[in-house]
């Protein structure tokens, strides 16, 4: 993946994104991929025009997000404007996968972060519950209904023949992580409805990200991959990534969105001052601004039930005996 290249942004800001929970646990679960693009990590510090409080400074991670992350100078604004309204300086971290920020936040190595669906439920289900939930995002476009939601899209070529998943038979499908909400949990779940467990795919590749997913859908190294709504939306808005060259077949959810969570190590009065600056964002004319950028409404407040539906797809799976796409 080129997260490399997207570093050069020198993005400022925070973002949001996961543990193991034991290596062995992880590979019990999904099976060993067949490829792996390992991104390097980014550190940035918050934009200097606006200073924090002395001694106060969190680390912000970034593995899933409500923009794709080829829109890095959103966070940098966002990170900025919460550190202005907030008094506390924010670091942000990126380009590691979402096994590693699931242990960094378990540790308190950061203490929050922009994380997807079912790497916050792993965290929180331990038998002490490693994350708490700060906010979620509720994006501005109709589909999304004025929820907390999003979806799963099936994309292929443009000029592929492919009209529907049960089309993809013995051809190259890549997922981004194992731990994907979007990528893995509601793919093998639609997978699971149709019957298609027994090694439908002819390869399965792992990306490291949906953008990388994206690009090789779109030049032709896989066929096909499910991909973050929220992504697809952002680069077609933009015109910015490859999503220009791949078209959405099927979708599957809805289903919650990743939220923003604080580290169970993370102090409440900071956690606190983030949640309050994040819910009011949408009253205040220069969060509006930014919120429009990101094709944002507002973040709102979610309970953990509101992550029931992503157990349940993760038990249907497990019972079943299909834990790996294959």
């Amino acid at each position: 993946m080129k997260v490399l290249e997207r570093s050069r942004f020198l993005f400022l800001g925070l973002a949001g994104a996961f543990a193991l929970v034991g290596s062995a646990f992880l590979w019990w679960f999904i099976g060993e991929p067949e490829a792996v693009r390992a991104p390097a990590p980014v550190l940035a510090p918050a934009p200097a025009q606006h200073p924090p409080s002395a001694g106060k400074t969190i680390r912000l991670a970034m593995s899933a997000a409500y923009v794709s992350e080829l829109g890095v100078g959103v966070y940098a604004e966002l990170a900025g404007y919460l550190t202005e309204k907030t008094g506390i300086s924010i670091e942000f971290v990126t380009g590691l996968s979402y096994g590693t920020i699931n242990s960094m936040l378990e540790e308190g190595t950061v203490q929050s972060g922009f994380i997807c669906g079912q790497p916050y439920v792993l965290l929180h289900d331990e038998p002490q519950p490693k994350a708490l939930l700060i906010a979620a995002p509720i994006m501005k476009a109709a589909r999304y209904k004025g929820q907390p939601i999003y979806f799963s899209d099936l994309i292929v070529r443009k000029d592929s023949p492919f009209q529907r998943l049960q089309d993809l038979k013995g051809r190259t499908y890549v997922y981004n992580d194992e731990i994907s909400n979007a990528g893995y949990n509601m793919p093998r779940y639609r997978m699971l409805e149709l019957g298609l467990t027994q090694g439908f795919f002819g390869k399965v590749l792992r990306s490291g990200s949906h953008e990388e997913s994206i690009r090789m859908v779109a030049t032709g190294e896989a066929d096909a991959s499910y991909v973050d709504s929220l992504v697809v939306d952002y680069d077609r808005e933009k015109g910015i990534g490859h999503a220009h060259a791949v078209r959405v077949i099927e979708s599957a959810g809805p289903s919650s969105i990743g939220p923003l969570v604080a580290s169970s190590k993370m102090p409440v009065e900071q956690r606190d001052k983030l949640q309050r600056a994040l819910v009011t964002m949408h009253e205040d004319p220069e969060g509006r601004k930014i919120l429009d950028e990101a094709l944002l409404e507002r973040f709102t407040l979610v309970q953990d039930s509101h992550y029931d539906g992503i157990r349940s797809m993760m038990v249907a799976a497990e019972k079943a005996g299909f834990t790996a796409i294959r």
